[in-house]
């Protein structure tokens, strides 16, 4: 793999740090790059199904300590969309995520939207808003047209 955030950066990252570059961090990022949006539990189970029946994958405590690594790195970002694990994104396009309350459905959305929101926040509370973090939730259009919006 030699994307963007593929082992070369990652590969250097790492070593920047007095880390190597495992079997398990590509396999973890790939998994993340692919899913979009992905839970911790989602992204051990997908490797586990790459690994096939006698493979060897990730156990999901480095799944975990993988994903935290990664996201120091500035690799990926978690989002927490409803209750329960984050879910987790590359990096490399920032964007905040709608959720509807209804169905589940995670978007993404440009973090443009925001902009005077955000600029509000810096000037009355000097607070600087972190997109990549940002979920907000409503009711998606499908759910909206069907009448099935939570009340």
């Amino acid at each position: 793999m030699t994307t963007e955030h593929g082992p070369a950066p990652l590969a250097e990252r790492l070593r920047a740090q007095g880390l190597r570059l495992t079997p398990q961090r590509q396999q973890v990022l790939a998994a993340v790059a692919a899913l979009d949006h992905a839970t911790p539990e989602a992204i051990g189970a997908r490797l586990r199904e790459e690994a096939g029946p006698g493979g060897a994958a990730p156990d999901t405590s480095t799944v975990y300590r993988t994903l935290e690594l990664l996201e120091r790195l500035g690799l990926v970002w978690h989002t927490h969309v409803a209750k329960g694990a984050p879910v987790y994104h590359a990096s490399e396009h920032p964007h905040l995520h709608v959720v509807c309350a209804t169905c589940g459905e995670i978007s993404s959305a440009d973090p443009a939207l925001l902009e005077q929101a955000a600029e509000r926040l810096a000037a009355d509370l000097g607070f600087t808003l972190d997109v990549g973090h940002v979920a907000l939730s409503g009711t998606c259009r499908r759910c909206r047209g069907a009448g099935t919006e939570n009340a």
